[in-house]
């Protein structure tokens, strides 16, 4: 290679090691342990266990890895040594990202599919698996499902979910998206001030959005029967909306890092990917959430 086009090459800045990867990959393996723990322990199957401790410090320690790694990712930007060359690998990385969020609840949305129009009327003595009516007579196929196929062993709920909280916190949910969007189009016109107030009012929105799914949970299980051992409305409804709530969380958290460094006066119009990268996801969960509110509980 002639030094001529040696020069041309965009130098690629590798970061230092780093400990902060073994501690997210130990983080997750305290969730996902201490969640599994806390679902038993809710669901009747396990009593007195420690999932909802170890969950509990999970969660701490995966607010702080996150912390100190958007820090010191910032540092290292703000001091110049991302090139061009890096940003796009972030750009890359984003975008398989939130792919795989996608098919993370595919997956879910897939399984609700399978549940409702295949397996539920299969039950019923209905279509192809008709034979299978034989094992619980009597059951009829409805959704919600309030009344199991074995009601004795597994209590349905005494009422659905009802579609008045969801519709507030849908139009919580795209007010945000609309506010992000101003936000961004500020940062990119360095309005500053315009940036700072409409970033607010996308995290205030947010944090109103988990206030009021934390209040359906509460009538859910308090007036409702509707919980996890109520029987596959319960838990295809909590799963899908619990971790839709625990991206709204995460995502909050992004929107909150990115306020305090707009607030250092970090991004300019021409390079903010931190931000953008922050924008697609929070733009992605509310795309989730609109899925979500029809398929959960409209259809």
């Amino acid at each position: 290679m002639s030094s001529s086009t040696h020069d041309k090459t965009p130098a690629y800045y590798v970061p230092e090691s780093s400990r902060l990867p073994i501690a997210m990959a130990f983080t997750l393996f305290l969730l996902a342990w201490g969640g599994a723990g806390w679902l038993q322990q809710v669901a009747g199957i396990q009593e007195n266990t420690s999932g909802v401790w170890i969950f509990s410090l999970g969660m701490i320690l995966f607010a702080a890895t996150l912390t100190i790694w958007f820090t010191k990712t910032s540092r290292e930007h703000m001091a110049g040594l991302n090139s061009e060359q890096l940003q796009d690998s972030y750009r890359q990385c984003m975008k398989w990202f939130i792919v795989s969020e996608a098919m993370f609840f595919a997956a879910f949305f897939g399984g609700l599919f399978y549940v409702r129009f295949f397996e539920l009327q299969w039950m019923a003595g209905e279509g192809a698996k008709a034979a299978t009516g034989m094992l619980y007579e009597g059951f009829e196929y409805t959704w919600p499902l309030l009344v199991n196929p074995n009601p004795e062993a597994v209590p349905g709920p005494q009422e659905a979910m009802h579609w008045t909280i969801p519709l507030i916190n849908t139009t919580l949910l795209i007010t945000s998206s609309v506010t992000l969007t101003f936000a961004h189009h500020a940062l990119r016109k360095e309005h500053r001030s315009g940036l700072k107030n409409w970033l607010l009012a996308t995290i205030v929105l947010a944090v109103i959005f988990l206030g009021f799914q934390a209040y359906e949970y509460y009538e859910a299980y308090a007036h409702l029967g509707l919980t996890l051992d109520s029987g596959i409305y319960g838990s295809t409804f909590f799963i899908l909306t619990g971790f839709h709530g625990i991206h709204v969380i995460m995502g909050t958290i992004i929107l909150i890092a990115l306020y305090f460094r707009v607030l250092k006066g970090h991004f300019t119009g021409p390079d903010h990917f931190g931000f953008e990268a922050g924008a697609w996801y929070w733009h992605f969960v509310d795309v989730i959430w609109v899925l979500l509110f029809f398929v959960v509980y409209i259809f």
